[in-house]
């Protein structure tokens, strides 16, 4: 559909483009902003797909530019100004940065030839990455009212399409909708009790390159040191990495130096490597959305590939724990609102646009509320535009030891004074070992019974003796108050759209679970049918379809029978995963296999969960 797409844009109208993960949504607004005069403006989310995209540019010897946080506030004004006389092509950055006076002024004066917004979901509320900033995007319409605007995403739902045109204020709009279909895309879901072992199976079966994707931080550092010490090659990333390590681990990956990476969500979007061969997700996501965005990073050359989801019968409970059970209600939303007021002594009908430092665990710990839940408070509050929560001034020490274990032991024989608060960051954190670990002093001062300035005392010897490396940041988050105080009437205004947001979180989590439930009808056509495809025949390639094949097919041979009886009677008492590794037979296979046998009282199971031959 590009050259379509590509002479609608030119023809000065608005786009929506649904393409599919690696399907050349990029091309769509490239070429266009090439094409006509004047510079093209990138609003995208994430600083990784924006240098990936600058630095291809730039390749071809077009002049392109990433306003990305690196740069300071004194020098946005060169930058800008070579935008608007130095021939440059595209202006990449993110909303937040849209939202600087000084940005805005300067695209007054710029040739503007097209508005390109990336990733679009995130504008609409009902969007599974919605972000506040992506609200404030329709300025840019403002400011350049007659100039095109194209909207790309890979994955929405027609609620966030529609959502999406009526933010943007889109005129003689046309939505392009790619199929969400992948002919060489094997969507399998495994329900099994020993997940390492069965992505040990699935990596050894293909031995390629290939994405984990994990819930937190420790167990992309725990997962790929259990990888790399079973004779597979593996890296990890994830949000808490400094560049240079999230450079290095992305490197080693995307040149095959590491074959696997294990990561948080936070890796992923903007990635162009097109030999990845399987992505194996070992905890539910949160939508099929975002599912849909994550698996799509596998096969893009064409080649058969694979998008797998490991679960077993605890993972319904933890993912409710995790998504649900910790969305705010309006009635809690109102309780922080009323306590945030109160923190910072903000009288009722005052407060507009005041801005105050914020210790977020101290004022949970002053009115004691739950940690998860308050902060999802705030972040609604910030959603509805009643305060600013800004994170990007919040406490960040981090702390790694730098010796071996041996040696720190050594060392708090020595020294007693420290050996509590070692043992606390040892208990607390882990991973502490092999990288910088965000830590929270109060925290940790709070466990021990000791003032916060002795921990930091404390961590400072540390470092000194070279036991540790340290780096103490004692900024904190900023809340600024947007509306004036009004107590309810304040969030009684969003407290509809509040409840619906939770409610649309329950629902796309609960079609995770009918997805993942779902073993009679074709995993790739409940994908379809859930982004409003009509389908015509199943995949043929997905684990309900090979499923289905295979029981169908599955013929129990005499020799089958033997061969399973001859590794009893040689090996004695074995599990079902031992006999599968020694007998080659298909697991679906194996077992039917294993019931006849029982069946016919052949074998027995033991006491061991194992199988015995009845002799």
């Amino acid at each position: 559909m590009q050259e379509e797409i590509i002479h609608h844009v030119l023809a000065n109208n608005d786009t929506f483009i649904l393409m599919a993960t690696g399907g050349g949504k990029s091309i769509c607004f490239q070429i266009p902003g090439l094409i006509m005069d004047g510079i093209c403006i990138v609003i995208s989310p994430l600083i990784a797909l924006m240098n990936n995209q600058v630095a291809e540019l730039k390749k071809r010897n077009i002049k392109a530019m990433a306003l990305t946080h690196s740069y300071k506030y004194n020098e946005l004004g060169t930058l800008l100004d070579n935008c608007i006389f130095g021939n440059y092509k595209f202006l990449y950055m993110s909303p937040e940065r849209l939202q600087q006076e000084i940005v805005q002024e300067r695209i007054k004066q710029m040739n503007v030839n097209l508005i390109a917004i990336d990733e679009a979901h995130c504008i609409s509320q009902w969007g599974h990455d919605f972000r506040p900033a992506y609200k404030n995007i329709h300025v840019l319409r403002d400011l350049k009212p007659n100039i095109p605007c194209i909207a790309l995403t890979a994955s929405a739902t027609q609620n966030v399409v529609d959502d999406v045109i009526k933010e943007l204020k889109f005129e003689n709009g046309k939505v392009f909708k790619q199929t969400f279909s992948r002919d060489n895309l094997a969507y399998m879901v495994f329900t099994v009790e020993d997940k390492m072992y069965k992505i040990k199976q699935i990596l050894k079966k293909n031995p390629s390159s290939s994405i984990i994707y994990v819930r937190n931080r420790k167990s992309t550092i725990d997962i790929s040191n259990v990888l790399n010490n079973s004779s597979f090659s593996a890296t990890y990333y994830h949000g808490g990495l400094s560049a240079n390590e999230k450079q290095q681990n992305f490197s080693d990956w995307l040149n095959n130096r590491s074959q696997v990476m294990v990561a948080t969500n936070a890796f992923g979007m903007g990635i162009d490597k097109s030999d990845v061969k399987t992505v194996i997700h070992i905890d539910l996501p949160d939508s099929l959305e975002s599912y849909f965005q994550e698996a799509g990073r596998v096969g893009r050359n064409g080649k058969k590939a694979y998008a797998v989801i490991l679960t077993n019968k605890n993972d319904e409970q933890r993912a409710y724990s995790q998504f649900i059970k910790s969305l705010p209600t309006v009635d809690f939303i109102k309780l922080v609102y009323k306590k945030l007021c109160n923190y910072f002594q903000i009288s009722f009908g005052e407060g507009t646009r005041t801005t105050h430092n914020f210790n977020f665990y101290t004022f949970c710990k002053t009115y004691q509320l739950n940690t998860k839940l308050t902060f999802n408070a705030l972040i609604a509050l910030d959603r509805s535009s009643i305060i600013n929560f800004n994170q990007n001034f919040k406490r960040n020490s981090n702390v790694q030891i730098i010796v071996s274990n041996n040696e720190l032991f050594k060392y708090l024989r020595k020294n007693q004074k420290v050996n509590e608060v070692v043992q606390c960051l040892l208990r607390t954190y882990g991973g502490v070992f092999d990288q910088n670990i965000t830590i929270n002093t109060q925290q940790i001062s709070e466990k021990i019974g000791c003032l916060e300035d002795e921990i930091i005392a404390i961590l400072e010897a540390l470092e000194n003796d070279y036991i540790i490396k340290l780096s103490l940041k004692k900024t904190d988050s900023e809340i600024t108050f947007i509306e004036p105080r009004e107590d309810e009437k304040t969030i009684n205004r969003f407290a509809t759209n509040i409840r619906n947001l939770n409610a649309q979180k329950e629902k796309n989590l609960n079609a995770v679970i009918r997805y993942i439930s779902d073993d009679q009808n074709c995993k790739n056509n409940q994908l379809l049918i859930y982004f409003g495809e009509s389908i015509k025949s199943t995949c043929g390639i997905c684990s309900v379809c090979i499923t289905y094949k295979e029981k169908h097919k599955i013929v129990c041979s005499k020799k089958d029978r033997l061969l399973i009886k001859e590794l009893l009677k040689n090996g004695g008492s074995l599990s079902s995963r031992e006999i599968l590794s020694r007998s080659q037979i298909s697991e679906t296979k194996l077992k039917t296999v294993l019931k006849l046998l029982l069946e016919n009282k052949e074998i027995v199971i033991t006491d061991y969960n194992t199988y015995k031959l009845i002799k």
